[in-house]
């Protein structure tokens, strides 16, 4: 069997690889990835160097380079955040002649932290490389937000956003060339940033709450040479069980329940609103959880909760192949890049998923117990919600939840009914009855996880 390492490389600077990264490389036939990510990696003379960027093209130099045995791609950053590994962890998972390994890096967040001489545990992430963000949206929710910018424009024009809604208070920190001889770091605040001009490689972290780099009231701007440490300053927690709901230009709030339309949709089932809600609720997600969403249809779960667990990953099951499609495409369009979309049928596709602290099982095809079985396998603490269309499925699944392996166990029925015109008069139109089963396994504190 073939090998792929995909490789973390960390903010750009060689010297961060890890002993496992260069390992990988040290025996690879051919070595992949954006120019700036092989920048300074020693890569033997006789292994094939390919600069390429697009999962598209990796996965074909990979299909048409038939000598190879073991691979390496290399990602700048880090694979779990924001990065182009999911894509491609996704376009190799149905090659049964390819094992896929991964490998992490230095992220640009923990590095910046580092740097700060201050933790990010408490950290919102968000994106605005390619995709809407809704700054303002994130000032309202107040904390901490890691923003991964697109170029050195965005530190500027996203702070104007914010001195323009009153958030010119705001503490920001840009870092820019994070790793490099010539990294610059700056500490200000959004009214300061504004109108300055920044080098395109850089991140933001902006404290709503104040301190961001800075000692909390200061108005003066302070940079942090390389090789030293930018002044700390005191970290703000969102709430007491860390979870966040992160804000998407296409639903700005921090509710759930957003409405069906607003998801891009076709002949594949979707859970609706009412019951995505109450749902969401059951799983008791927070900001840093691993979710599984089996049968996932359009992806309208596993958006909703990517949006809580932005700090987390939502792995999206789905045998659909039109189902796969729209999930990537609803994730793309609210901005969640911790959504994966994961084709292949349950409970085969889930041996390699990572381990769960949240399932929802929106299909089954009848192979519940099994999919449960292996959530438990992988966490005896795992907390599940399972969506019950039919008496039949009700009863497997009270059956398995209210078992001894589980605690915790619940079900409720979800009965909605909509308002719809009807000439100059609204009735109400009922939805489809959906019960909701749920409950936590009930292993001891020293089991998985």
């Amino acid at each position: 069997m073939r090998k792929v390492t995909i490789i973390g490389a960390g903010p750009g600077n060689p010297d961060l690889l890890s002993r496992a990264a260069l390992d990988a490389i040290d025996i690879a036939d051919v070595v992949i990835g954006a120019h700036r990510a092989l920048a300074g990696i020693d890569v033997p003379p006789d292994v094939v160097r390919c600069e390429l960027v697009k999962t598209a093209d990796i996965v074909a130099a990979l299909t048409d380079a038939a000598s190879w045995q073991r691979a390496v791609v290399v990602m700048t950053g880090d694979v779990g955040l924001f990065s182009g590994a999911r894509r491609l962890v996704e376009a190799l998972s149905g090659n049964a002649q390819v094992d896929v390994r991964v490998i992490p890096g230095i992220s640009s967040a923990s590095y910046l932290a580092a740097r700060l001489a201050r933790p990010w545990q408490d950290w919102r992430f968000a994106s605005a490389h390619g995709v809407a963000c809704d700054i303002v949206a994130e000032g309202e929710r107040a904390g901490e937000l890691f923003l991964v910018t697109s170029g050195g424009e965005d530190p500027s024009r996203l702070s104007g956003e914010l001195v323009q809604a009153g958030f010119g208070d705001a503490r920001v920190t840009v870092a820019e060339r994070l790793s490099y001889p010539d990294e610059r770091i700056i500490c200000a605040t959004a009214s300061e940033i504004a109108g300055q001009t920044f080098d395109d490689l850089n991140v933001m972290l902006i404290d709503f709450a104040g301190g961001a780099g800075s000692p909390a009231g200061s108005s003066a701007a302070s940079e942090a040479p390389a090789g030293a440490s930018a002044p700390a300053a005191t970290s703000s927690v969102v709430d007491s069980a860390g979870a966040s709901r992160a804000a998407s230009s296409r639903w700005p709030y921090a509710s759930s329940g957003i409405p069906d339309e607003l998801f891009i949709r076709g002949d594949v089932p979707m859970t609706k609103q009412e019951v995505r809600a109450v749902a969401l609720a059951k799983l008791r997600l927070t900001a840093t959880d691993t979710v599984w969403d089996v049968g996932a249809g359009t992806g309208s779960v596993s958006i909703e909760a990517a949006l809580v667990a932005r700090a987390g990953s939502v792995w999206a099951v789905e045998r659909n192949a039109t189902g796969v499609r729209l999930i990537r495409e609803n994730a793309d369009a609210f901005g969640c890049g911790n959504v994966y979309a994961v084709p292949g049928v349950a409970p085969e596709a889930l041996a390699k998923l990572p381990v769960p602290d949240a399932v929802f099982v929106g299909g089954s095809a009848g192979e519940l117990p099994s999919i449960v079985e292996a959530a438990l396998e992988k966490n005896s603490q795992v907390r599940l919600c399972v969506p019950c269309v039919t008496i039949e499925t009700l009863t497997e699944a009270c059956a398995l939840l209210s078992g001894s392996r589980f605690k915790g166990f619940e079900a409720c029925q979800v009965s909605a009914a909509r308002a719809e015109a009807v000439g100059s008069h609204h009735l109400m139109k009922a939805q489809n009855p959906v019960f909701l089963v749920s409950a936590r396994g009930a292993g001891g504190e020293g089991g998985a996880r």
